[in-house]
Formats: C-alpha cells, structure tokens, sequence
C-alpha cells in the first residue's frame, strides 16, 4: 500500500540552541504557533483528502520535539494517537536532537503510539558538531543510539555532509560511523545556506565555502554505495523542495536541488557505464543502453548531461536507449554487437 506522510511541523519549539545552519521557519515555510488545535486540524485536512487506501504515518517534524515537557509532547500527540488506536492512521513518528533522549521519555513516546524516532545527528565528528554549534557531542549520539535500541522503536539517523569544518574524510567517516550505529534508515541532506542564519553570515564573510552541486553529489553517490552495502535503507538524499526553498532570496548557496536524489542517481549510472567504456576498444560510435524503463531518465541524466558526457568522453555518434523488462538498476551495454552487464549494486568502495 502507498504510503501518504501528514507533516507537522513545529519549528524550533523546545530548542535551546542556535545551529549555524537552522532557521526552520524558512526551510518547511511554517511560522504558526503550534497547539493541540492546529495539529488536529493539520491531519483533519489531510484526512479529507485522501481517497484511495493509503498507509498513514503523522510525523513531527523540526528536529527537537523531545526537547519539549513531557506534557508538552503528550498533549501534541495526543490527536495522533487517538488516530492510531482507532486504526485510521498507521504509525507516528517524531524528529529529535540526540541530546534530548532519556528513557522515560522514550517510554512516554511508546506509550503514545509512536513507532519510529529520528535524530539529527548532522556529523559525528566532534569539531564539526562545535563548529556547527550543536549543542551536543559525538558521545550524546552513541548514548542515546544505546537507549532507543533497548526499545521497540525504529531508528532514523540524519547527517549533513558540508557543515563548517567538514571535508571528504571526516563526512565518509561519519557514514561508517553511522553504518556501526546500525540505524533502520538514513537520511543525508547537504548543507546549505539560508538566509538570515549564522551559517549565512559566515558565508557573506568568506568564513565558510559550502560544497558545490558536484562535490555533495559526488559524496553522496559514495554515501549511498556504503549505506546500500551495510543494508542501511536511505529514505532522502537532498532536502525537499518546498514553495520556500524555491524562493530566489531563501538559499544563498549550496547544493540545493530539487531532483538532488535523482542526480546522486544517475553519477552512479554515470560511473557504472564510463567502467565499461573504457574498458571496451570500440570500433563503431554507436551504444545500445537497455534498461528498466523506471531507471529511463536517471541514466540520460538531468538535461541529459550523461548523454552528452559519453558523447563528448568516448566520441560516440549515437547511443541508444531501449527499455525492457529487466530489473531496476541493471543495464546492458550492447557494442559491436557485444553485449556487457552491468547493475549498480555491483559499485563497490
């Protein structure tokens, strides 16, 4: 069954802290204050339209709903809840800081029907986390990593490659830290610049250079490789793209795109068939490409730049792309009548 998400965003409630890179009522676009009342009516509105089956999860939003009071966090779950018990929604989920985390009130969380728990973990190197401002250390993640695997609760790991401080090394030691921790999924979203931030200040000074389009995505792809090789599910690469985010004046830079995903997913296409070309002394200019028609528009690439990478790489005339009932991710490369195999899982670090 589909899934259908009901967000709920409450943006900076409960934190404390001043992370170089948050202003959330710019990135989810949301400046209400939040209640009882405006949840429910959020999930009323949703519920209204939807018509078909659907398999539906309420999430809390805006990374620190544990840092609010008990009662707090009771009394805007409470709406949810009572969904859940009556069986028209599926599952809850909350977003968090990892320094927010005791077992009562993981055991409040539970006993309130929520099943999966998100942490903003960002880096786990302690000088970047500093640099960020986050408020809490690398030690804060592993303990709270230990208590939420002594509950019943699924487990969300988020990471921000490009934050102050990072750099290639400390960002893939991050992601075999992260695979250690074990977590049910990932989510991996690049840092960028919004407006009206500390981050941003710093990058109006030339204090701070954020990765380029290529860079994120090029560390990402290496991301995703590991993640998928260690069975650890990734459930977005790049924010979401919001009426905000799409705002001229809200990102001031950084590798902000809205197929970011879909870009780390066609490098790799990209990758896996350079592998074959130079391997192959070709003595027409013409390729046939087949391939899962879901896998179509990842491997010509966004304004088809891988087509026109390979035309210009290899010098070829024509490549041609067929879609046939194959597994997704799988190609086959037919050249000189030849014919090679290849599939993505088959990237290896």
């Amino acid at each position: 069954m589909k899934k259908y998400i009901i967000p709920i965003f409450i943006p900076h409630y409960g934190c404390s802290h001043d992370c170089v890179f948050c202003n959330q009522n710019k990135i989810t676009g949301q400046n209400t204050e939040i209640t009882r009342t405006y949840v429910e009516n959020v999930i009323d509105s949703h519920l209204k339209n939807i018509k078909l089956p659907r398999d539906i999860e309420i999430a809390y939003y805006g990374g620190s709903f544990t840092a609010l009071s008990i009662q707090q966090q009771t009394a805007l779950l409470m709406p949810a809840y009572h969904l859940v018990t009556k069986k028209i929604v599926n599952s809850i989920r909350v977003s968090t800081r990892p320094d927010c985390i005791t077992i009562e009130i993981l055991r409040n969380l539970i006993s309130l029907g929520v099943e999966t728990i998100e942490l903003g973990v960002q880096s786990l190197d302690d000088a970047v986390l500093t640099a960020s401002n986050r408020g809490h250390s690398s030690n804060d993640v592993y303990n709270a990593v230990t208590l939420i695997r002594k509950t019943s609760l699924k487990l969300v790991l988020q990471i921000m490659p490009g934050l102050p401080g990072d750099d290639f090394t400390k960002i893939i030691k991050t992601g075999y830290k992260i695979v250690r921790l074990n977590p049910d999924y990932v989510r991996v979203y690049p840092t960028i610049v919004i407006e009206n931030t500390k981050l941003s200040q710093l990058y109006q000074q030339q204090r701070y250079n954020p990765l380029t389009i290529g860079e994120a995505v090029q560390v990402c792809s290496f991301l995703k490789i590991l993640f998928e090789e260690n069975n650890v599910s990734i459930i977005r690469m790049g924010l979401q793209s919001t009426t905000e985010l799409e705002s001229d004046s809200t990102v001031l830079a950084g590798p902000y795109h809205p197929s970011f995903g879909e870009m780390v997913e066609s490098y790799l296409f990209q990758v896996i068939i350079n592998n074959i070309l130079e391997q192959i002394n070709m003595k027409k200019r013409d390729i046939t490409i087949y391939h899962n028609t879901k896998d179509s528009s990842k491997i010509r690439g966004l304004k088809k730049i891988n087509i026109l990478y390979w035309k210009n790489k290899f010098r070829l005339d024509n490549i041609i792309f067929k879609a046939i009932d194959i597994e997704i991710g799988f190609i086959i490369i037919k050249v000189d009548n030849i014919k090679y195999f290849s599939h993505k899982k088959f990237l290896r670090l």
